[in-house]
Parts: C-alpha cells; structure tokens; sequence
C-alpha cells in the first residue's frame, strides 16, 4: 500500500501579514510602510512571498553595506559556524573578537586609533549611545549633555533624551531634563532663518555665545554628541567648517565630543567613516549597523584618557556575538579592499545630481541633499508661501504617497526629516549603475504620479503630470 504525503501548505502573504498585525505591538513601523513578507533577498533585491521583486533602497536603515547576503558575509557566517566556535561568550577574549578590533582600528583615522580603546556594548546603536553618554559623564562628573535639533540617537533613555523628535519624548516624563538643545545647520530650512554658510556660521557663533555666557543658563557638560550627517533627520550633512568649529569650541571648553556614526560609517558618506571628511578628530565614536555585517553589534570608540568606568559598569548580554565579529571583519575588509566608499561618493553624486535636475519638472521636490550614499529629496507643496529662506511647506502627505507609489513600481523607500516628507535613500553600496538608473526612473515616475493625481485620487494636485519609462524619457502619466 502506498500512502502519499502531501507537503504542508505555506502560509500566504497575506495571512502572514493579518497575523502580524494581530500579534505585534502598535509600535511597529516599517511592516505599516511595507506591506511586504520578504522570502529571498541577495544584493539589493529583494524577493516577496508573492513572488514580487523590489530594488531596497532602505538596506536596513544602512545596516547593509554590502546589501542581502553578500557572499563574504554567509561565507564568514558558515565559516564560523563550522568551525565550531562558541557563538555566544559575554565578553570574553576570542579570536572572532580580536580580528573584528583588528580590522575596524585599522579602519580608523590614525590620530584617532592610536590611543582609542574600545567597548563593546548591547546589540543596538541606542545601547553604544548609552555607553558613551555614561562613560563622559563618568569621566567628567558632570551630568548635561549638548545636543542638536533634528538629531537622533536611539529610543532608550538617554539616547532619546538627546535625540530631537518630539513625539516619542512627550509620553515620557522628565526626558531631556538635563540637554541642552543647540540649532544644527540646516540650510533648506535655516534654524536662523538664512541658510547656506552664513546659517552654519551663526549656528556655531550662537553655541560658542552660549556656552561662554555666564547667565545662559548652561552648566557646563559632560559632552557634546552629534551626527556628520543626520540620517533620521532627513540626510541633512553638516558643513565641514561646522564641525571643524564645534570640535574647536568643544577642546577650548574640555568638553568631550562624540560623533554618532551609527549610521553614517563603514563607507556610507564617501569616506569609510564621516569624520574624515573634515578631519575632526573626536574624543568618542559610536558605531553600529554596518560594522556588523548585517548581523547586531554596537562599539563605542574612545580616547584611552577617559577610561575610568569601573568594572560592570555598561554591561549586556549579548555583547559578545560571535557571529556578527566575524561577518563584520568580513564586510569591514572588503569595503577597504574594494574601495567601496569612493564608489559611494561617486554614485551617490551622480544621483544627487540627477535628482536635483528633476526639480524643474517636479516642483514637489523642494530640496535634494545628502552624502555619498545618503540622499535626502524633501518634497515640498509648490503651491505654498515660501519662508525666509525660500523653502516651500513641507508635504508629509505627499511623500506617503510617494513612498506608497514608489512599492507599486518595486522601489523600497522610506521616509524622514522634520515632518517626514524627505524621501530617504540609503542603498548598499554594491549599488550597480544598472540599479542606479532603475532607482531614479522609479522614483521620478513615483514622484510624478503621486503629485499629479487629483485631491480625491489621493494626490496633491501639484506636480508636473510627468512620468518616466524605463529609459528615462519623460512621457505622460
């Protein structure tokens, strides 16, 4: 007698999805942005259970480099597995570990990792904020903190205290007591109401005032913590004079400074990691996303002077994982060896360049912006009164629409900046120029539709009415 066994049935999409929204907490975000199961994913494609296929221009908000399953990550993955060494070790020596040190302070600029020392913290780039918010306050024995409008650092405490949004802190009683908030130059829309250079000077000009300012009210801190580049911010990149004069100001005043390069490292700018791009030299580095291969691992790099925490100070369970070293020395050498960070300021020029030429037949796009690989378009409503500085409302709705148009057309965009109407893109830096172009006509097609269909069509009203085929020539929507 033959008996058949029919193989069980996998669940649909859909089904996934119904049992997702049932299940997990309100606070979810991008499974509201994306109704996507992913089932496959290599480079910077991305495979659905339905079987659709979408270019991802969010790559784990930068987590990663090399884009899905890179083949020198699952090789240092298996390899490691292979081998049989332990995956999970508190903070114990391994080899895994000291070959991951070894490749990222050979990454680091030399004045920098010559006296660094190094702490390995929890699995998230909120934790390292953690880390070294405590450590300068430690160090210093002073409790405020310096920090920027539209900056953000993490959703535990203190990393939300010196983040800038608004509407995760106000539930929460007493966050950011003790930081006080300066203006980060903003040039699109200048805190001071000027833009440009002329904004960055008086936004370094007013920090300098304050702090030496003996009724202004701040006592002084235990440190000044900002991004190179705001990524949540909207790809806001700071001028490099500006950060040549915040690192002036803050060794003038013995405040330590610490740059956020969660985001920001490992090649995303154009340089391995964005300090360079001015050649500040910080007292403290935070790093996370892309120095774990796409695997969770967060560091804090620090000056060896302010190395007086006590033992069991700034624990955590998971910091020893083994797997995320090992596929992180991967990715950490192979973005060195391959020259992957002038590949990123190459095409991301290229794409800056693109996307600013499409202002003339997109009026929605107010503002094109970023740093190598990551690019901000801030969509604006071209019928508004512009402000001081020129800049049109912002047009938070529209950008849904964008980002909901852009999926139709297999484009993985997520949105940011102050009211989040910047459409954010952070690909791998694999990125081909084949994968480029495709971006780019995706996004102005997506740009076009959602601005060009009437108010009850789910659309603006403004906008050019323009679209583009997969070649690039503009043709009626």
């Amino acid at each position: 007698m033959t008996v058949s066994i029919t193989p069980p049935t996998a669940p649909s999409a859909e089904a996934i999805l119904r049992r997702q929204r049932a299940r997990e907490s309100s606070a979810r975000t991008y499974a509201r942005s994306f109704p996507v199961v992913p089932a496959r994913a290599y480079g910077m494609t991305v495979e659905g259970a339905d079987g659709r296929r979408y270019l991802d221009c969010l790559a784990g908000a930068g987590t990663l480099a090399l884009g899905h399953n890179h083949p020198v990550v699952t090789e240092a993955v298996r390899r490691t597995v292979d081998s049989g060494a332990p995956l999970h070790v508190l903070d114990l020596a391994t080899p895994e570990k000291d070959e991951f040190t070894d490749a990222l302070f050979a990454t680091l600029p030399p004045a920098f990792a010559d006296k660094a020392r190094i702490h390995f913290c929890g699995p998230a780039g909120t934790d390292a904020v953690e880390a070294a918010l405590k450590l300068l306050q430690t160090a210093t024995g002073r409790h405020g903190l310096l920090a920027f409008t539209g900056a953000y650092h993490g959703m535990t405490a203190g990393a939300l205290a010196v983040s800038g949004g608004v509407a995760a802190k106000r539930p929460v009683p007493g966050t950011a007591a003790d930081v006080t908030r300066l203006p980060y130059p903003y040039s699109y829309r200048c805190p001071f109401g000027v833009g440009g250079e002329r904004g960055a000077r008086l936004s370094a000009a007013y920090t300098e005032r304050l702090l030496d300012d003996p009724n202004g009210g701040v006592v002084p801190p235990a440190a000044m913590i900002l991004e190179a580049v705001q990524g949540e911010g909207g790809a806001v990149p700071a001028p490099d004079d500006w950060l040549r004069e915040m690192r002036r100001i803050t060794a003038e005043r013995e405040i330590p400074l610490v740059v956020d390069e969660v985001q920001t490292g490992v090649g995303r700018t154009g340089a391995f990691w964005a300090i360079e791009h001015s050649g500040i030299v910080p007292d403290a580095m935070v790093m996370s996303k892309a120095i774990g291969g796409s695997l969770p691992l967060a560091v804090v790099v620090y000056h060896e002077d302010y190395d007086g925490w006590l033992p069991g100070a700034h624990t955590g369970t998971f910091r020893g994982n083994t797997l995320a070293m090992a596929a992180g020395t991967a990715t950490l050498r192979y973005v060195a060896r391959e020259g992957l960070a002038r590949r990123a300021a190459a095409v991301g020029a290229r794409l800056t360049d693109r996307l600013t030429a499409l202002r003339a037949e997109l009026p929605a796009i107010g503002d094109v912006r970023g740093r190598g690989l990551m690019i901000g378009v801030e969509l604006v409503d071209p019928a508004g009164t512009p402000d001081a500085c020129g800049a049109l409302p912002p047009a938070p709705d529209t950008a849904v629409r964008v980002r909901s148009a852009a999926l139709e057309r297999g484009l993985i965009v997520e949105l940011g900046g102050r009211y989040d109407s910047t459409v954010r893109l952070l690909p791998p830096l694999v990125i081909t120029d084949e994968e480029a172009e495709a971006v780019l006509d995706r996004l102005a097609d997506a740009i076009a539709e959602a601005t060009a269909r009437p108010e009850g069509g789910h659309g603006s009203g403004h906008g050019g009415g323009h679209g583009r085929n997969e070649r690039g020539a503009v043709r009626p929507v």
